[in-house]
């Protein structure tokens, strides 16, 4: 059990509905050779708001039945991610990779990891081989702007939120943020605050 188990204030059905709200996790489009494409948007997961238990039995009954069983590419997000909003922990990422069903791990060929920043490069380099098998691990792709995202994904088939086009429209301008040497720029949305995902926390999100 994750430490963060003791700040949930929500009942099990609530975090189920807040992820399902929250559209973390989605099977959408396929990549070049035709496979499914599991995207997963790392700035919208509510760390702190969602247990371990309930983030493994969402998987297994929503999303793991949606891959079904041909092999399939994982899309991740990175871009904006706060490691104290939406970063669970090792433990509930170790427990979380432990209770993917073999079938799974083996029929997943890669994982796209996009806008990874200087900090997720460090801790995968030391701690991916630790705490997440071989297999895995070679499977990691970094992908450091959408465009080089679209060589191997249908570009056509996939929504990416607008913060991460204005993400990476900024690396473009101050590239040596991929390697964490320039501080991150305030970014002006053309969207309403009230419209992002994260700020849906409160109980309203599950009325």
């Amino acid at each position: 059990m994750s430490n963060i188990s003791s700040s949930f204030t929500l009942s099990q059905s609530q975090q189920q509905h807040l992820l399902e709200k929250l559209d973390v996790f989605k099977v959408k489009g396929r990549d070049k050779r035709g496979r499914n494409v599991l995207l997963i948007i790392g700035k919208y997961f509510p760390a702190r708001m969602v247990s371990s238990e309930v983030l493994k039995k969402y998987l297994e009954e929503t999303i793991f039945p949606k891959l079904g069983a041909k092999p399939f590419s994982v899309v991740y997000v990175h871009t904006d991610v706060q490691k104290s909003e939406n970063f669970p922990g090792i433990s509930v990422l170790r427990s979380v990779y432990d209770a993917i069903p073999m079938n799974l791990k083996n029929n997943l060929q890669v994982v796209y990891f996009l806008h990874p920043g200087l900090q997720a490069r460090l801790f995968l380099a030391t701690f991916g081989r630790l705490f997440f098998d071989g297999g895995l691990y070679s499977k990691l792709k970094y992908v450091s702007r959408l465009e080089f995202l679209w060589d191997h994904v249908r570009r056509l088939e996939m929504k990416i939120p607008d913060f991460v086009h204005d993400h990476d429209e900024e690396l473009e301008y101050h590239p040596m943020m991929d390697y964490g040497l320039e501080s991150d720029h305030p970014r002006v949305y053309t969207e309403p605050p009230s419209m992002d995902p994260i700020s849906m926390y409160s109980m309203r999100c599950i009325a």
